[in-house]
């Protein structure tokens, strides 16, 4: 009687080689020996790795489906053992993921790395843009091998160990079968080719260092740590492959008046007690040129003066930041005689020779220092 091969591996008549393959796959995985050592799951295995190999070979599987057996004597393909005509272990790792082409020599041109350059901009140039011209140190193609990295009358060579594959295969048996290993040919590094008479300038890499004057643009609104990419100005590739990225790295200085805040500029006035008490004016130099600060009557510490759009301009897009001036009022800390009494004649007019506490509850004012009202709060206790 044939056997019914689609029992053994548990799928319907009609499956798909898909469904054949994972169905291959799941049983595979369960029973074989490396993970199974029953000796019946070893025989599984190998009636579920017959399967496979007949249903996925097409005419074999027409005479199965016509109710033949194409392994049995006379059935049109002979009485093969486990291994035989499957390809071993080799084959079974093809029907786990999808088949074992070779990968091939590794190509000896390769893309070059990126670079890095930090350049250092005061906050006008970040704000409102500037150019600068830069100087880079990176590797270049030889101009005397043109990044072959063969001497001059000479070329790259086939490998004559890996024969121009860039890998060697070690083919071993075992009780599954043949089972074949690649590793990357170290005699060529996996590119097949071998270069017997490198160039004198490059040592064979197809590249030398070279100096070279750029010239960078930097928009406005930039911030300190942010990159600007010079595309195809970085290193060029081993074997004269194309070039890497330029990354230019803004470095801001600190600005002896203004610090910043992404697009807000912030900064501190100074005046005189005097001068916030009767308002005044006052001349600052703003990113934009000299503004006229007015200082109202009356300003107290902290205020802050916002004029808008006096800021940093916004990057990739329209307006800009504002400025923000903190306030800081200054009291004289050395008087002479004369502004002395002229203060303590101020104070009594405006009735503040003894200035009261405002309580942090509810507003209220008294005449009682602070101190006092404590250790009259304990008493109450």
């Amino acid at each position: 009687m044939a056997t019914d091969y689609y029992e053994v591996l548990g799928v319907r008549r009609d499956a798909s080689n898909d469904e054949l393959k994972r169905a291959y796959r799941k049983l595979a995985r369960e029973l074989h020996p490396d993970v199974n050592p029953d000796p019946e799951a070893q025989s599984r295995f190998k009636a579920v790795t017959t399967a496979y190999e007949v249903l996925s070979d097409p005419e074999k599987r027409q005479i199965v489906d016509l109710g033949g057996d194409p392994l049995a004597p006379g059935g049109g393909a002979g009485g093969a053992s486990f291994g035989a005509g499957f390809g071993g272990l080799g084959d079974i790792m093809d029907a786990f993921f999808g088949g074992g082409a070779s990968r091939g020599p590794r190509s000896r041109v390769r893309r070059g790395n990126d670079a890095l350059l930090r350049l250092e901009l005061d906050l006008v140039e970040t704000a409102f843009g500037t150019t600068r011209d830069i100087t880079v140190d990176t590797a270049a193609v030889c101009a005397t091998c043109s990044g072959d990295g063969a001497a001059p009358g000479s070329h790259p060579v086939t490998c004559s160990v890996c024969h121009g594959r860039g890998e060697i295969q070690q083919v071993t048996r075992s009780f599954l079968g043949q089972m074949v290993t690649s590793r990357p040919c170290t005699r060529c590094g996996a590119t097949g080719t071998v270069i017997e008479y490198p160039c004198r300038e490059c040592g064979g890499d197809g590249r030398v260092r070279k100096r070279r004057n750029l010239t960078v643009k930097i928009p406005s609104g930039v911030e300190d740590g942010m990159r600007i990419r010079l595309s195809g100005e970085g290193e060029v590739g081993p074997g004269g492959g194309p070039n890497g990225d330029l990354y230019v790295e803004v470095q801001e200085r600190a600005h002896p008046v203004f610090t910043r805040e992404g697009d807000d500029l912030h900064c501190e006035l100074r005046v005189p007690m005097t001068a916030a008490a009767l308002g005044t004016t006052c001349v600052l130099d703003t990113l934009d040129g000299s503004e006229t600060i007015t200082v109202k009557p009356g300003t107290q510490p902290g205020h802050v003066i916002t004029m808008g759009g006096r800021g940093i301009p916004h990057l990739r897009s329209v307006g800009r930041g504002h400025l923000h001036i903190h306030v800081v009022v200054e009291t004289p800390t050395k008087i002479d005689v004369e502004q002395e009494r002229l203060l303590r004649e101020l104070a009594k007019l405006r009735d503040e020779e003894q200035p009261a506490v405002v309580t942090s509850g509810n507003g209220s004012v008294d005449g009682q220092g602070f101190f006092s009202r404590l250790r009259g709060s304990r008493g109450t206790r």
